[in-house]
């Protein structure tokens, strides 16, 4: 899969989106998922997995219907990546 944004990895079956997020503090962790559950209330599309721990959030990002990831789920992966500061290059 082509253009993905920084520090995503396409994996599985059905086809998705994954990244795992690391934070120094559970505070950071806190923060991050408080922002993202504002994004995707924002944006209306919400990720099929989210596991986390104390320093850590895994994201699963899967197309509605099955199909590989494609715009939308790319572009949701580089919003949730800015809100870590990561930029995608």
């Amino acid at each position: 899969m082509a253009d993905l944004p920084q520090g995503w990895d396409a994996r599985g079956r059905p086809p998705a989106l994954f990244r795992r997020f690391e934070f120094e503090h559970y505070g950071e962790t806190r923060a991050f998922l408080d922002a993202l559950a504002a994004l995707t209330e924002e944006v209306g599309v919400h990720p099929q997995n989210i596991s986390f721990g104390t320093t850590y959030v895994n994201i699963t990002l899967e197309s509605e219907d099955g199909s590989e990831p494609g715009s939308v789920e790319r572009d949701i992966a580089a919003r949730i990546n800015a809100l870590t500061g990561t930029a995608d290059t």
